[in-house]
């Protein structure tokens, strides 16, 4: 048996979704680059590449996002239970709470052995995900909820959902429109990442696809996964301006404090989403204006990749580094980041399981351990402890 902490180099399976190529800063979905996706595709048509393998014909996507976009009008006893939290509360506790609890509003939640049931599934959730991913927001900050109107296309639904006001015309700028497709086209899938390896392993039990992914949402909730971007923009706050970043990065090196949007567990080179949302965020700030964050977080990069303490461990800036900027300049609060990375993330988690559940190596899963604990004892009656 080996040993092989937090699976560092353990494969828990084989699959043909996602490429990483870490050194080399190679990401591919199915085997097209990243970076022709982003130029190119829209985010329903990534989805549609994760879950089917190929991309799709006008009249296979046009049946995809229309299937996914009906999907996102939820029923009122959806809302009615997202209105039990407390308002204020965390957005990302409501929505792995919402999730786990969908699958006793749907009937059909275990029925998933064809893929005919497993389409349904996926576009059900896709859809679901990004309206309770705005209702939670509302929830939190205490505001009416906006139904959803999929005339308006999933991105600009969305941001309605999120922005608009009931019964009034709400109409995205394209640039912030286009930069969330963006974000949640870099989000759609990693390989096995914590919480996509957490989706598979409940699933390997026989659960439904519903509360699957409300244990793959809650592996993002911590701050070292989906986290991370809030995280950053904590830190940017902190330094609060950037002739204080020298004696921040010091502190780094000294191990006072951590670099956050830096260093990831499989690149160790420039993480490919990290150059593309960098580029994003300047088309943004030409609609919202600047937002002085990006300054400091400039100057961090551009001292951390002159550093040899940084040079020496391969710590470059990830997907997460930027990303909160541009989140913050949509005009989205701190902690709705990681709903939005789980509404991105939502299509490969459910590509992901589609594949698990076609392959005949799969098994429950079922790690082993190293035992650590005391040998054989006998017991002790209690006046003799």
């Amino acid at each position: 048996m080996g040993y092989d902490p937090s699976y560092v180099n353990t494969a828990s399976c084989s699959s043909a979704v996602t490429y990483i190529d870490g050194a080399k800063g190679i990401l591919r979905y199915r085997g097209y680059p990243i970076e022709q996706l982003v130029a190119s595709s829209s985010y329903l048509e990534v989805a549609y590449l994760l879950v089917y393998g190929e991309l799709p014909s006008r009249d296979q996507l046009d049946g995809f996002s229309e299937q996914v976009n009906s999907q996102t009008v939820i029923s009122d006893d959806i809302l009615s239970f997202i209105d039990g939290f407390p308002k204020g509360s965390h957005t990302m506790g409501m929505l792995v709470g919402a999730l786990g609890a969908l699958s006793v509003f749907y009937d059909d939640e275990g029925d998933f052995g064809t893929e005919e049931a497993q389409i349904r599934h996926i576009c059900r959730l896709i859809g679901n995900v990004a309206t309770i991913g705005a209702a939670v927001h509302r929830r939190s900050a205490g505001s009416p909820y906006v139904s959803s109107d999929p005339g308006l296309g999933f991105y600009g639904n969305f941001l309605n959902m999120l922005f608009g006001a009931e019964g009034e015309a709400y109409r995205a700028d394209p640039v912030l429109e286009r930069a969330l497709e963006v974000l949640l086209i870099l989000h759609a899938d990693h390989g096995q990442n914590l919480s996509t390896s957490i989706m598979r392993g409940i699933a390997s039990g026989g659960a439904d696809p519903y509360s699957s992914m409300a244990g793959a949402a809650a592996a993002l909730y911590g701050p070292a996964h989906g986290g991370a971007n809030e995280a950053v923009l904590n830190m940017l706050n902190e330094i609060g301006s950037v002739d204080k970043v020298p004696a921040y990065i010091e502190r780094v090196e000294n191990k006072e404090v951590v670099l956050q949007g830096f260093g990831h567990r499989v690149y160790k080179n420039y993480d490919p989403r990290a150059a593309i949302v960098k580029e994003t965020a300047y088309s943004v700030f030409e609609v919202t204006g600047k937002n002085p964050l990006i300054d400091i977080a400039l100057e961090l990069e551009r001292i951390a990749l002159q550093e040899e303490y940084f040079i020496s461990r391969q710590l470059y800036p990830n997907v997460d580094f930027y990303s909160g900027i541009i989140y913050q300049a949509i005009g989205l609060p701190t902690r709705m980041m990681t709903v939005l990375f789980a509404v991105g993330r939502s299509c490969g988690w459910l590509a992901q399981w589609k594949e698990m559940l076609g392959d005949s190596e799969q098994k429950i899963a079922r790690p082993r351990q190293i035992y650590t604990g005391a040998d054989k004892r006998d017991y002790a009656a209690m006046d003799q402890r």
